[in-house]
């Protein structure tokens, strides 16, 4: 069976993404206690570019080199024009709160987005979700790298109990629902993350992996 390793912390991510890859690939998914790669101090340093897609191949290559193992990373957050594209890559730490993590630190920053669009109009607030997944192989220099996106606005309050980080204020026009608000099979066929590991599947990289076995 072929493995790849799944680079992220997040639960949520993990069953994210695996419900996306259960579609499209028929190995096993690991996370990276699956593989005894404990937490580490040094991991807060590894997302230090400006741009999704360098982060995303940073943390691809930083876990590939502790496992040895066909490693997947994703670089994600939401743009938002009336901020000038901030949060952009902060968007995990936007509201500047330490100690927050989970629920709670999601709260927060969709707080942080609220209070700075207390004033911008309906009009003027739309917003990008952007994922960029990185895919690392052991004994190979290639870096490889897909991406998706999602426009929106950005709602006047949180909306939908499901998902997590901005979602419940990330609203689609084109289904007039926030992505808390819809079943995940839906979030997953309109949603930047979707769309990222869509591409990397239709590329055909995960096909590598068969020869590594």
């Amino acid at each position: 069976m072929s493995r790849v390793l799944l680079a992220t912390r997040s639960l949520h991510k993990v069953r994210e993404i695996r419900r996306i890859l259960a579609t499209v690939f028929a190995g096993d998914v690991l996370t990276l206690d699956d593989v005894g790669i404990p937490p580490s101090a040094d991991e807060d340093a590894i997302e230090a570019f400006d741009t999704f897609r360098d982060n995303a191949i940073a943390k691809a290559t930083w876990f590939l080199e502790r496992s040895g193992l066909p490693t997947l990373a994703d670089d994600s957050g939401i743009t938002v024009s009336a901020l000038n594209g901030a949060p952009g890559v902060r968007s995990r730490r936007f509201s500047a709160r330490p100690g927050l993590d989970g629920a709670a630190l999601d709260d927060a920053n969709n707080t942080a987005i609220l209070d700075l669009l207390r004033d911008v109009p309906t009009g003027r607030r739309d917003a990008r979700y952007t994922c960029v997944v990185a895919f690392r192989l052991p004994r190979s220099d290639r870096e490889l790298d897909f991406i998706g996106t999602a426009s929106g606005t950005i709602a006047d309050a949180p909306r939908g109990g499901g998902g997590f980080g901005y979602d419940p204020l990330f609203l689609l026009p084109r289904i007039g629902a926030t992505f808390a608000e819809v079943p995940p099979d839906i979030k997953h066929a309109w949603s930047h993350r979707g769309r990222a590991f869509r591409a990397l599947a239709a590329s055909g990289s995960l096909t590598l992996l068969s020869s590594l076995r």
